[in-house]
């Protein structure tokens, strides 16, 4: 089993480090609001990540790549999702020229006006509505299933290993952020990383909304 599962961590690794929805989001709550809320905001998606590995091991992820109408549905709520965090996030920018961010923390002090139940939705909502994550899992998990192992138990084991290095990757990369906060969420500096931030959650929005299998 060790032979499969350090490869496959490897090849985990990999994709936790190709920038993606995920990723956006999570830059985006560590910005705004913190390092604590971009945990809350991790946690959310890895409990999807984690969903979608479960639903490959019972096959349910099967129904997603084998219907167009699930599939569909799943990809227009996911566009939403991002498309309306990326208009927030441009109106922020807006909002934030002259006065006083109510969200930012000074030195030394803890963000205010965000829930972690709130940020862990946000997360979770983006792993969800992500179809691709699905159709992926499902094609990617069984290539390191050896032939004569038990299925389900080996895709669990799998998906487990992969949440961890997803996590890992994630808490890492939002402690890097977080601790350049305070200098990053300057006026004039956050200003333009709303906007960026923003214009790049709603082009991967439109991009989910148009994407094929």
């Amino acid at each position: 089993m060790l032979r499969i599962l350090l490869p496959f961590a490897a090849a985990a690794f990999v994709l936790a480090i190709v920038p993606g929805p995920t990723t956006a989001v999570m830059m985006r709550q560590t910005l705004r609001s913190g390092r604590q809320a971009a945990l809350a905001t991790i946690l959310g998606s890895q409990t999807g990540l984690l969903f979608w590995s479960g639903a490959t091991a019972f096959g349910l992820s099967a129904v997603v790549a084998a219907s167009q109408v699930a599939y569909d549905v799943m990809r227009v709520i996911g566009a939403l999702v991002l498309v309306a965090l990326g208009v927030q996030s441009l109106l922020r920018s807006r909002r934030s020229g002259s006065a006083v961010d109510p969200t930012a923390a000074s030195p030394g002090q803890a963000p205010r006006q965000w829930s972690r139940w709130g940020a862990f939705r946000i997360g979770l909502a983006t792993e969800l509505g992500n179809p691709k994550a699905a159709v992926f899992a499902l094609s990617f998990l069984p290539q390191f299933v050896p032939s004569r192992a038990p299925v389900l138990a080996t895709t669990l084991l799998l998906g487990v290993v992969w949440v961890a290095v997803d996590t890992t990757w994630y808490v890492l990369l939002t402690s890097l952020i977080a601790r350049s906060r305070f200098a990053l969420t300057r006026a004039p500096l956050r200003r333009w990383l709303e906007r960026v931030s923003g214009s790049v959650l709603i082009g991967l929005g439109v991009r989910v909304a148009l994407q094929k299998r």
